[in-house]
């Protein structure tokens, strides 16, 4: 960074073509809507193998009807917009397709898409299964994408921003009289809307109906975890959620996946030690049947590929506050 482009780094790039916030939040609603590819400047910035400029031929085949193909694009894109738990800044332009795409085009595609949504609006978390890390998103301030030399947390805006932006393609999969048939769409909805950066209570208030109606037991903890993540970051509008997240895992005639998803939620918006009761409730063996069935909720997934994402959790969080000596 010793020649003159580097002077005054990122300030100096705040609101120019380096912005990906100001190109994202520049691209007009009609260009979305017609997928008006050519409208876009993907040539101002990189995904992790090459030029931005492939990235709408993949999302065209995505969208395409052809089966195979379509999933080969998916494949591409992730590989191309989320390297090694990474984002990157050209994958913020890519979401309000991936959206549209993921609303209109092949249903057997959608929770996929989805989630490479909100993984590109997401900081680099996997492994990290804290009270501090398992609901935050942002990244650290001064963390750069290599290939474009972009703030990642530029990227997380604009891509959170897109998602606040077309919330009414995100809410009608979680909404009755007909929410999407596929329990992992509705679980990797929650997964999305939980980025939202505003409209916190018409968010909020559509992910606590859902969660009212709920039967399937990831959709209900990933409703549970995306409600305290909203919380978390509106602290000013979520005063209230500790109080609901102890009201739900303290009730005994709960389903146990609620009580645990809750558990979970009130471990990260508190920085009291865990209750004895609580503590009873994680590390009861009947609590570890749970591993595997709850291994697929969007924020466990990462957290141990070998498939016992809640349980690294628990045991991490239930270690914080421990003596070093008990530990």
């Amino acid at each position: 960074m010793d020649d003159d482009r580097w002077d005054g780094w990122p300030e100096r790039w705040v609101g120019s073509d380096c912005d990906v916030r100001v190109a994202v939040s520049a691209i007009p609603r009609e260009v979305r809507d017609g997928f008006r590819y050519d409208e876009v400047p993907w040539q101002r910035f990189r995904h992790f193998y090459g030029p931005g400029e492939e990235i709408p031929g993949l999302l065209v085949t995505l969208a395409s009807a052809d089966v195979e193909a379509a999933d080969g694009a998916l494949r591409q894109l992730w590989t191309s917009l989320h390297h090694q738990g990474g984002t990157i800044a050209v994958g913020a332009l890519a979401v309000p397709f991936l959206l549209r795409i993921a609303a209109t085009a092949r249903p057997e595609l959608r929770a996929q898409t989805l989630r490479l949504v909100a993984e590109v609006g997401r900081r680099q978390h996997m492994g990290d299964g804290s009270r501090e890390g398992l609901l935050q998103v942002a990244e650290e301030p001064m963390m750069i994408d290599g290939s474009t030399m972009c703030p990642v947390n530029w990227t997380i805006q604009a891509a959170r921003q897109a998602v606040t932006d077309d919330l009414h393609l995100l809410l009608p999969l979680l909404s009755d009289p007909a929410p999407d048939p596929d329990p992992e769409v509705r679980s990797v909805t929650a997964y999305v809307l939980a980025a939202a950066t505003g409209e916190y209570s018409r968010v909020s208030s559509a992910l606590r109906t859902r969660l009212a109606e709920e039967d399937d037991a990831v959709v209900r903890v990933s409703l549970i975890l995306a409600i305290a993540q909203l919380a978390r970051e509106h602290e000013h509008q979520g005063e209230h959620a500790p109080k609901w997240a102890r009201g739900l895992w303290s009730d005994s005639g709960r389903p146990p996946e609620v009580r645990i998803g809750a558990g979970l939620a009130w471990l990260c918006l508190v920085t009291d030690p865990a209750p004895d009761e609580l503590r009873a409730l994680l590390t009861d063996p009947d609590t570890r049947q749970y591993d595997g069935l709850l291994q697929p909720v969007p924020w466990l997934t990462w957290i141990d590929p070998t498939g016992v994402g809640l349980r690294s959790c628990v045991d991490e969080m239930l270690r914080a506050n421990l003596p070093e000596n008990s530990a």
